[in-house]
């Protein structure tokens, strides 16, 4: 389906989607960012059926999706100026805000029992179409099993949920690749990234204002995630628990150089290779050269580190390439947590559980 031209196949498709959602089903669909799985927020019995297909902890609460700017206000209760100048600037966009819910409207399930909910309104046509005609804000986390890297087709989201759920809107790769920005405004005007992604820092300043905005580096909230596993619920999807994990081994490698880290790595490889491990190695374009001929049985690239657009579209296909090839121990290189790499690495060190190899140690 072509988010761009809808023609009258894709419109029937929809009405069956859109008839399904409201009915109480779930449907996954295309978004800029990833795959959602979708279904009526206010409907507690289809909120569980999301919970249920993921294998999801129900203290991650999920964000709802929208298709207007009118359809926030029944939702939550306050949009404040710091808010409302986000909105403005980056809706429809990968940029979900946290907002205090208004009390009744959703289902709790939803907002994990807090007074806050994650919203955003996506930037892709079919998501738009579909939320629009099934006449209900909908609650929509990646349309992955629980833990896994996040689909950016709908090949990705029938591997995983096949049989689980209602069905699947195929509208082709997803643009960004990874998930959105979320963002809580502070009483005081300033805003905390709870979560990187496609809307990075650098954006968000030049809305708020330099010194307005504040995040947390992949690697200390790493850290900070895993320490939090039995704290209460998290105030945006993806702080708590383990994420868009391969299922082998997966360690980052990271040092003062790129060849460092390509010797650091390529040994580590070689010794895994001769214990018995299927290995992967997931690098930038630019540092391909430094590394022996075929350093791993599989290895695949993020583009160029210079285009970090590129890395976040590819990272989650890697991943899972990682687990077709059966790899066990998988090395990848870090990148600058600067712009888009902020994303790239939190979800890098979401999928290792915090592990950090430093070259020449």
């Amino acid at each position: 389906m072509d988010s761009n031209a809808i023609d009258a196949q894709d419109r029937q498709a929809l009405a069956e989607a859109a008839e399904m959602l409201a009915g109480g089903a779930t449907v996954a669909f295309p978004t800029e960012t990833v795959y959602g799985l979708g279904a009526d927020a206010r409907n507690t019995a289809a909120v569980e059926a999301v919970f249920a297909a993921k294998g999801r902890p129900s203290d991650n609460p999920l964000i709802v999706h929208i298709a207007d700017r009118e359809a926030l206000d029944p939702l939550v209760t306050e949009v404040s100026p710091a808010a409302t100048a986000l909105i403005e600037a980056f809706w429809p966009g990968p940029l979900t805000l946290v907002l205090p819910v208004r009390p009744g409207v959703l289902s709790p399930l939803v907002t994990a029992g807090l007074d806050t909910v994650g919203v955003r309104m996506p930037a892709h046509g079919v998501a738009q179409a579909l939320i629009r005609e099934a006449g209900c804000p909908v609650a929509a986390p990646s349309a992955n099993r629980s833990g896994r890297p996040s689909p950016t087709t709908a090949g990705h989201v029938r591997g995983d949920l096949a049989g689980y759920i209602g069905g699947v809107l195929d509208g082709g790769p997803a643009g960004v690749g990874l998930e959105s920005t979320v963002v809580q405004v502070q009483p005081d005007g300033t805003a905390v990234i709870l979560r990187p992604g496609g809307i990075t820092a650098e954006q968000l300043a030049a809305v708020l204002g330099s010194g307005a905005v504040s995040a947390t580096p992949g690697e200390e909230a790493a850290a900070r995630d895993a320490a939090a596993e039995d704290g209460p619920a998290p105030r945006a999807p993806g702080m708590k628990y383990t994420h868009y994990a391969p299922r082998g081994w997966l360690g980052v490698v990271r040092g003062a150089t790129p060849q460092r880290v390509a010797e650091a790595a390529a040994a580590r490889l070689a010794a895994a290779a001769l214990s018995g491990e299927t290995t992967g190695l997931l690098l930038f374009e630019e540092h391909r050269a430094l590394y022996p001929a075929n350093p791993a049985a599989c290895v695949r690239s993020l583009g160029a580190l210079a285009s970090p657009e590129e890395g976040a579209r590819a990272l989650y296909a890697a991943l899972r390439d990682f687990d077709e090839a059966g790899a066990t121990y998988i090395l990848a290189e870090a990148c600058p947590e600067t712009g888009l790499g902020a994303a790239i690495m939190n979800r890098l060190m979401k999928a290792a559980g915090g592990t950090v190899i430093e070259a020449g140690e």
